[in-house]
């Protein structure tokens, strides 16, 4: 089995929710003490949505992803683990809070 170095939570909104992601990013980079990447207001990588991106540890994620579930108020929440394996991190071990979307894997191959 692969090991986990870590975990990112990919919170996806539009121009109508962009300030509500962002306060909940921030109080999870807050709560957690997890990493808060760039809020970006235009697809990024594989995600077929503006995102924001939360960087845990394993051990921080086992609190942040409950946390997420309870708290993203309708947003999209898409995590994955870090193993070294993107395409299979994305495609195969990806965790969706809400409704899943299809993201663009091709950069992975």
């Amino acid at each position: 089995m692969s090991q986990i170095t870590s975990y990112h939570a990919h919170v996806y909104f539009d121009a109508e929710t962009v300030e509500q992601a962002r306060a909940l990013c921030q109080t999870a980079a807050s709560t957690f003490d997890v990493q808060m990447g760039r809020v970006h207001e235009k697809p990024v990588g594989p995600h077929p949505m503006w995102s924001c991106q939360l960087l845990a540890t394993p051990d921080q994620f086992s609190q942040l992803l409950p946390w997420l579930a309870l708290n993203r108020d309708g947003l999209i929440v898409f995590s994955h683990p870090e193993t070294g394996d993107h395409l299979t991190d994305h495609l195969d071990h990806g965790i969706w809070l809400g409704t899943g979307l299809d993201l663009d894997l091709s950069l992975f191959g």
